[in-house]
Formats: C-alpha cells, structure tokens, sequence
C-alpha cells in the first residue's frame, strides 16, 4: 500500500515527510551489524520485497509468523507477482549466532520465533525477521530482499478502521471462529476443546468490512468454519483483502481526502517496522509508479501434508513449486503460470 501510493504521494511532499516520520525503522536484514552501513542504490528490477504479519501475544513472547508474503517485480517494473509463503512450511533453518540458534528442521513461521530471541532481554522481532528472510531466501532462491516490513495484527485492524473500513467479494460463507457477531471473543467450551456460542458471519458477495471484521475473516482456516481448504484458503482470503485494501487506497474516496489519506498513513506507519535498504518509501513509490493494483497477480504455491493427526509435521511444497521459484530468476513468470494455471490464485 505504501509503495503502490508513491505516485500520489510524491506530489504531496509535507504529507510523505510526516509519513516517513511515523514509520517504525528496524534493521530487519542485518544490513548494519558489525558498523556495516545500508547501501543507497537506484532501485531497479527485479525487485523483491518480504512483507510479514505477526500477532504478538506480549512483549516477552517470541512472535511467530502469522502471515508470510513475498512481492516480486520483474526487471519491466510494470507488473508485479504476489505469493504466499505457508506458514506450516517444513523446511531447514539455518543457523543464526545471534539468537544462538544452531540451526534445525521446523515449521517456516518458527523461524521468526528463534530468530527473535534475545539473551537477556525481550524478543526482537526485527531481529527475528532477519532469520525468516534467510529461510524465505533459501527456500525460494531468492538471493536479496530489497526491503521488507513487519505489520502487528492491532496496526492492521486500525488502518482499515482509518480508511473508512473495506469492501471486498467474500467468494463463500465463511463463519468466525474466534468471534461473535458484535466483535466480542466467543466463551471457551467449559466441555472441552474450541469455543461456543452466536458466530460472525461472513456472507458471500460484496461485504464492506470493519477493521475487526477484516482482521477475523483473513484469519479463518477451519474447513467447519467454510474455509474447505484450510490455510490455502486463508492465503488466498490475505491476498484477496490486500488487493481491495489498495484498490481502496487509491480510490478518489481516500487520494482526494487529506483529512482520511492522513489518517491512514498515520496508522499505516505507527504499525510498521520497515527496512528500503538504505531507500525510502518514497523511493520505492517512485520506482513503482507504474504498478496498480489491476496488474498484481496473485500466485499461490500448491503442498500437501507432511503425516496426519498426530503424526503431522507440516506442509511440503509440490515440485513444480522449484519450476515457479526458478521463474522468478529468469524472469519467466508469465509463462510459467501459462503453464500451470493451478499456481494463480482465484482473484475474487
């Protein structure tokens, strides 16, 4: 949302430089260890950005990765590939002395959890980040982020209440979880596992939602809850709400508003940890000027379950998923997905 707001942005120039002052800055990648400084460069394609969501649960509760994408633009800079990496991942992570992490085999979103540690002290996410990033990067082939940003689960909820809330196609009836229909957190089941009591529901069709709303919907990923799919599904809810949250963005309703375009820079960059690598935000939307929503596609990455039950460990990614990483170095994306039209991910 921020870089994709660059060409409106860029005119307003008061306007950016307040919201540059509100983003939270982390060194997310490393990049200044040991006195090492950013590096400043002209930002040119490919460019390859890791945006993650974290649901803190206190300031001494090393945090997971909740929500795990990857935008990719191809060296045109006029396009851009939006795709899910899932969170049950089991993969290798490396080892990381900063958190004396020596290195194992686990889920994907356990890497930010022990990456995070801190001897002595509270968890880092930032520094959490770094050893997600070198996971994501070993995975998928990708050799450098360009940039990277961290969003808290309550920052989203407030800036989609800044914009006014969302509107979105809810492709099925998906039914809440975790809350009732006024918002408040269902009661636990005094029997036994889950929880009773009225859902939120999420009807099919055209719903404009609130920030809690939003927030609960892109959460559901229980099949009895209308989510056949599990977490593919709940991937595919994300990316769907991301791409209406910047259609919305960048509709005369929130450009042409100061009072609102304010409002939800405020609350967008109180709620970020962001890293351009020595470039800014405003940077970014220059160098991404010609990317609008309408030309993202949304790419999902097929898997299948590693055991069952009790014996789960987690997902593993079809081979083809190498083909489509290998794409992205190439530069083939187009005509991979030509060719394997499963990988897109439904838009509505």
């Amino acid at each position: 949302l921020m870089m994709l707001s660059g060409t409106t942005l860029v005119g307003a120039e008061a306007l950016m430089a307040r919201y540059e002052g509100a983003v939270g800055k982390g060194d997310l990648f490393g990049d200044q260890a040991a006195g090492a400084a950013e590096r400043k460069v002209d930002i040119k394609g490919p460019v390859n950005i890791l945006l993650v969501g974290i649901d803190p649960r206190d300031d001494k509760t090393p945090p997971l990765s909740d929500s795990i994408m990857v935008l990719h633009v191809p060296a045109e800079m006029d396009r851009a590939y939006l795709f899910s990496m899932p969170r049950d991942l089991y993969v290798e992570i490396p080892p990381f002395e900063k958190a004396n992490w020596n290195g194992g085999r686990g889920k994907l979103n356990g890497a930010m959890s022990h990456g995070s540690i801190v001897p002595g002290g509270n968890p880092d996410p930032a520094r959490g980040f770094e050893l997600l990033a070198m996971t994501v990067q070993q995975i998928t082939g990708i050799e450098r982020f360009d940039a990277g940003a961290i969003i808290n689960f309550t920052g989203f909820r407030k800036i989609v209440d800044a914009m006014g809330g969302v509107t979105m196609n809810i492709e099925r009836e998906v039914r809440s979880e975790h809350r009732e229909p006024d918002g408040t957190h269902r009661k636990g089941n005094p029997n036994g596992s889950g929880y009773v009591g009225p859902q939120a529901v999420y009807p099919k069709g055209e719903q404009h939602l609130e920030g809690w709303q939003a927030l609960d919907y892109v959460r559901q990923r229980y099949p009895k809850n209308g989510v056949p799919d599990g977490d593919y599904g709940r991937q595919r809810h994300q990316q769907q709400f991301v791409k209406a949250m910047a259609n919305q963005a960048l509709s005369s309703d929130v450009v042409t508003n100061p009072i609102k375009l304010d409002r939800v820079l405020r609350a967008a960059g109180e709620s970020l940890i962001f890293s351009g690598r020595g470039n800014t935000i405003a940077d970014f939307g220059f160098a991404l000027k010609d990317i609008r929503p309408d030309s993202i596609t949304m790419v999902k990455l097929p898997g299948e379950n590693i055991g069952t039950g009790s014996a789960y460990q987690g997902e593993r990614l079809v081979p083809e998923a190498q083909d489509f990483f290998r794409s992205l170095q190439s530069g083939t994306v187009d005509a991979f997905l030509l060719e394997h039209p499963d990988f897109r991910n439904k838009e509505q």
